[in-house]
């Protein structure tokens, strides 16, 4: 979730896709144990998505996670970029624009929580772009901070503006849109062939 200084509170009532209630954040600047699932949830339901593929094709060195940002065309621009970035930032793992066989999509809407990354409730992850947080702040940095979480890295508001996962901690000013190195080697060893071995399909 790409938290602000003055989030907080109650949900607007949005219905995810696929029609299931998403709970409200009530957490604080520094994040809360909901948002934390919510992200370990998502990468889940991401990883599950890519163990299928690898079992039909379990020689592939780097995996490819398959977007898709129909849902979003708002941000297509800023989707793009944010898989430009993190292609050029990490080896074990890549992002493609795709469609019907997509690991996750993208939504755009409005949202008092502001931007996150969730499940839909059958175990399909997707990452939900607000509108009036990507004008407040600068929007390919927001969209490639909620990508971070579907490489599974977890928000860390307290960290300076160099931090992509700090997300708005750092203010409106920060324009970093590069993950630093030790965000690039967390992304890398958790989509590495050692650890993506030991992930089974799920049927």
């Amino acid at each position: 979730m790409f938290a602000t200084p003055a989030q907080a509170g109650s949900s607007d009532g949005l219905v995810a896709p696929g029609g299931t209630s998403v709970s409200g954040f009530s957490g604080t600047y520094a994040g809360s144990a909901a948002e934390a699932a919510a992200n370990r949830a998502f990468l889940q339901a991401v990883l599950r998505s890519v163990a299928k593929k690898r079992a039909a094709s379990p020689k592939l060195t780097a995996v490819t996670v398959v977007y898709d940002a129909s849902q979003a065309p708002t941000f297509a621009s800023e989707i793009a970029g944010s898989a430009q970035i993190w292609n050029g930032a990490v080896h074990n793992v890549r992002l493609s624009a795709g469609g019907a066989n997509a690991d996750f999509s993208y939504y755009e809407g409005n949202d008092s929580r502001g931007s996150y990354a969730d499940t839909d409730g059958s175990g399909h992850g997707y990452v939900f772009l607000d509108y009036q947080q990507n004008q407040e702040y600068y929007s390919q940095r927001v969209v490639a901070h909620e990508t971070g979480h579907v490489l599974g890295l977890p928000d860390d508001y307290s960290g300076p503006c160099s931090e992509l996962m700090s997300g708005g901690g750092p203010g409106p000013s920060c324009r970093n849109t590069q993950p630093d190195q030790q965000e690039r080697n967390q992304v890398d060893s958790i989509w590495s062939n050692a650890n993506l071995s030991k992930l089974a399909p799920v049927s």
